[in-house]
């Protein structure tokens, strides 16, 4: 026995009658099984992304019209199979999600079937909202931080000043989203949500490896700013600092759940003597003495 209920394989022929098999696979990629999507077909929708004759638009809101389900389990996949299709799927998937002007409007979701509805309908809260994040990052920066190269070469190393100064913001919007998920290890307890985690874990290592090459151009590029852009690059700094406590509590989740200390990235403290010149520097050029 699969695990489909009877509305899954109903849902599943009419996408079938009508002739469209991304849709069909959508269904049997968000069936009501509390297990993650199976690995088939959220393999089948990422190539479908790829494909020229396929309708990004039409994919989309049958993935939508499946987050309207009244099923929390049904909802998660969903949204867990929108997440996949945003990291692994052509760009051009995310572009058109990013275009637009809402995604899911999940905030009032609530399944009352059980305790695992209740409890699980908090978690589809947050993650929806970060997604919707993750969406309007890309709609500001005309990039996915996901995405782009890391490192010496990277595109947040070597971005002027003034993109900087914009894009950091919408990184940590990002981030705080992800984060706002909140989950503890005794809340991992399904296949559903493990997937989502391990979804989330892997975004947070892309983002905060954006976010420390971010703050190392910020810090190389601090004494040559103007006054009101060492200002914002100065609390942008020590939001930085406030978020790696954060980073560390969910990286430390992920190694509780069996995730591999290798692939849990270090994260190192930064001097508090170096806060202390940023906000020397930024004195001297509001002209208080010290």
């Amino acid at each position: 026995m699969s695990g489909q209920t009877l509305t899954d394989r109903i849902a599943a022929a009419q996408y079938s009658l009508t002739g469209s098999d991304v849709a069909r696979v959508v269904c049997k990629a968000t069936t009501h099984e509390q297990t993650a999507p199976k690995k088939k077909h959220l393999e089948y929708l990422i190539q479908a992304t790829q494909e020229t004759n396929v309708n990004i638009p039409q994919m989309a809101d049958t993935l939508m019209e499946r987050v309207g389900n009244a099923s929390w389990v049904v909802v998660f996949k969903a949204l867990i199979t929108t997440h996949h299709l945003m990291v692994n799927g052509n760009e051009k998937f995310l572009q058109f999600l990013a275009s637009r002007n809402t995604l899911f409007n999940l905030s009032n979701f609530l399944d009352k079937t059980g305790s695992h509805g209740y409890d699980s309908s908090t978690f589809i809260r947050r993650y929806s909202r970060y997604l919707n994040e993750k969406a309007f990052s890309y709609r500001q920066m005309a990039f996915d931080f996901g995405r782009v190269k890391k490192g010496a070469d990277g595109a947040m190393r070597n971005m002027s000043v003034e993109k900087l100064l914009k894009g950091m913001p919408t990184l940590q919007s990002q981030i705080d989203a992800l984060l706002d998920f909140e989950v503890q290890a005794p809340d991992l307890n399904n296949g559903v949500i493990n997937a989502c985690f391990l979804l989330l874990f892997k975004d947070l290592i892309k983002l905060y490896a954006c976010y420390n090459d971010g703050i190392i151009n910020l810090l190389e590029k601090f004494f040559q700013m103007k006054r009101s852009q060492c200002k914002d690059g100065l609390e942008i700094y020590k939001r930085f600092l406030t978020r790696m406590t954060r980073v560390s509590e969910f990286f430390k989740i992920a190694e509780q759940v069996g995730i591999d200390k290798n692939d849990i990235p270090e994260l190192t403290q930064a001097p508090e003597s170096l806060l202390e010149s940023l906000e020397t520097h930024l004195n001297t050029l509001e002209g208080k003495k010290p």
